[in-house]
């Protein structure tokens, strides 16, 4: 990490123009981050869980750098904005948890959009963001490289690149285009190719790229600044000099500074030695900053050994702030400079915005645990969209304390801690194995979600499969004619099962007269020679039943039944009716209506 000492523009007058802020948003695998890596020529793909980026990230690209990228397309002559600076969300759920006083952080959006694979899930979900939050977005059609014929062109415009491909590839790319543009109707979005858009202000720009090879990105550049320029100039002017307004991105231990905090800038300055408010997780933290770093231009704020010391910072930037007791500070939370205002106000502003966004919990459900209050907020996010219940959500690794709130749930579903990327501590892990709590953990959002999905689905089956095991099951059969091998000790016949399951050791009942009358018990079955443990619809097998004697108890052609317990009828009806076969539930009717013409309430 650099000692380098730097000032930045902090000082610039009242009413200065900020940078844009904006995010990225998408399906997973999508491209999101690709396109910032080609935007900043930076690597991050590939150091996160999953190549999926899991916490939020900025970059800072200075119109000089934008007017280069986009060639002669971005005049900076033309140009008010001092740039872009670019979030790198995870997607849709954290988003919506990065708030600037109660609105989406970000001024403009780009959802990223594989054109091969159309939209997605969390395209879906991510265009309900932007609709809900009102934040005008453009789409980046990614991966034209990907088309069957296309002839990759690196860092070029789209025009251009399209005009060196064959009309075949150009045909196959409009057909992919055009549907996106579909999708994007359907969703309540007009959207057509951003050089056809004459009012983006009521139409969605769809801007053909790839971030693999650069072409396309030029344009992308243009219509982000472009539209900055027309729609959001008024927005960006900001009191410069005022006191700073940020919020949380993540809290990272720093060689050589302890903790600290990954802000976003939106408003004012922030200084060196100034006093702060952060949301932390119990109470909001006063401390005095004693550095600030940021990284240098095209640097992601993550990576390591990037960074400069500045004395000072203005909207909009990625900053990293040293300061004591940061230690309960949550990504995600405010944070505010105390300059020409109250402490006291300041605090309660953070305290305020801090409740705005507390997990909702129930008396009964799963516990969560998260390295961040974003993180936290995600899957939060998750599972109520997956209508599974929380009773406690807190920041930090799975503790004892966790295993011993997970294991007073009154249902064994919700004997379960969910550990988004934090650590598991030992006697946490060999508490919950002694209490038989659930812990599962992933650094990837929706694979935590699935896989306690997955355990709930095969609990439920195992559950399903040992009641059948042990229920009796409903079946009818007929003794063949001529097929009597031994009349009596035990009877031996060949019958056919006309409905359900028989199976070995199941009671035999004869509804001949009103009421049902036991006639003796199922030994041995027999398929070709074999034995085996149960018949189904259809087969015909040779039966050993203990207890009649054929001629007398029992003859050739009689219909006869496998007894079922009234409890066991009673599940059977009442539980089980979507897991066991047709021919089963036809033969459980059957049996329930003999028996309910004696006793209607029979089973009930």
């Amino acid at each position: 990490m650099s000692d380098t000492h730097a000032t930045t523009e902090a000082d610039a007058p009242a009413g200065t123009l900020r940078t844009p802020i904006v995010a990225v948003l998408g399906h997973v695998d999508h491209g999101k981050t690709s396109l910032l890596d080609r935007i900043r020529g930076s690597a991050v793909t590939g150091e996160e869980a999953g190549a999926i980026t899991q916490h939020i990230g900025s970059t800072a690209v200075p119109l000089e750098v934008i007017s280069e990228l986009a060639g002669s397309l971005v005049d900076p002559e033309d140009f008010d904005l001092p740039g872009l600076l670019f979030i790198d969300t995870p997607g849709h759920h954290s988003f919506t948890t990065l708030r600037a006083r109660g609105g989406a952080l970000a001024d403009i959006a780009i959802l990223v959009v594989d054109v091969s694979d159309g939209f997605q899930p969390q395209t879906i979900e991510s265009l309900d963001v932007l609709r809900r939050t009102q934040t005008p977005f453009v789409v980046a059609a990614n991966k034209v490289d990907t088309i069957p014929g296309w002839d990759p062109q690196e860092e070029i415009p789209i025009g251009r690149s399209r005009e060196a491909q064959s009309d075949r590839a150009v045909s196959r790319l409009d057909e992919q285009l055009y549907e996106v543009i579909g999708d994007l109707s359907d969703e309540g979005f007009s959207a057509d190719m951003y050089w056809r858009v004459q009012n983006f202000g009521d139409n969605v720009g769809v801007v053909p790229l790839s971030a693999e090879t650069g072409e396309g990105v030029p344009d992308l550049l243009t219509v982000l600044m472009g539209l900055s320029q027309r729609f959001l100039k008024e927005e960006m002017a900001v009191d410069a000099a005022g006191p700073g307004a940020g919020t949380v991105l993540e809290v990272k231990d720093e060689k050589g500074f302890g903790k600290t905090i990954d802000t976003v800038l939106y408003d004012g300055t922030i200084r060196a030695e100034d006093t702060v408010v952060a949301g932390g997780s119990r109470e909001p933290i006063v401390t005095d900053v004693r550095v600030l770093l940021q990284p240098r231009a095209l640097t992601e704020i993550r990576s390591e050994g990037r960074f400069e010391r500045v004395d000072s910072a203005r909207a909009a930037a990625g900053v990293k702030i040293a300061a004591p007791d940061l230690g309960d500070a949550m990504a995600g939370a405010p944070v505010r400079v105390v300059r020409g205002q109250e402490q006291e106000d300041v605090i309660e502003t953070v305290r305020s915005e801090l409740a705005d966004i507390e997990v909702t919990t129930e008396e009964e459900g799963v516990v969560l645990k998260a390295d961040t209050l974003g993180s936290l907020e995600a899957l939060a996010d998750a599972l109520e969209e997956a209508e599974i219940p929380i009773v406690r959500a807190e920041v930090g690794a799975v503790a004892p304390r966790d295993v011993r709130v997970a294991e007073t749930a009154s249902d064994p579903d919700h004997r379960v801690i969910l550990a988004f990327s934090t650590e598991v501590l030992d006697d946490a892990s060999g508490l919950a194995d002694q209490e038989e709590v659930e812990i599962f953990a992933n650094d990837v959002i929706y694979r935590l979600v699935e896989d306690y999905e997955e355990f709930i689905t095969e609990r439920a089956s195992a559950q399903q499969d040992a009641i059948l095991e042990n229920i009796s099951r409903p079946a009818r059969f007929r003794i063949l004619e001529d097929h009597v091998f031994r009349q009596s000790n035990p009877a031996v016949v060949g019958v056919e099962v006309l409905s359900g399951t028989l199976k070995r050791n199941a009671r035999v009942v004869d509804f001949a007269e009103r009421d049902p009358s036991r006639v003796g018990q199922v030994k041995g079955i027999q398929e070709r020679g074999e034995d085996v443990d149960q018949a189904r619809s259809g087969e015909r097998v040779s039966v050993a039943i203990d207890g009649p004697t054929v001629g007398r108890q029992i003859e050739e052609g009689d219909t006869l039944w496998s007894e079922l317990p009234e409890k066991h009828a009673k599940v059977l009806e009442q539980e089980l009716t979507e897991d066991i076969p047709a021919d089963e539930l036809e033969a459980l009717s059957m049996y329930l209506d003999k028996h309910r013409q004696r006793d209607p309430f029979w089973g009930k």
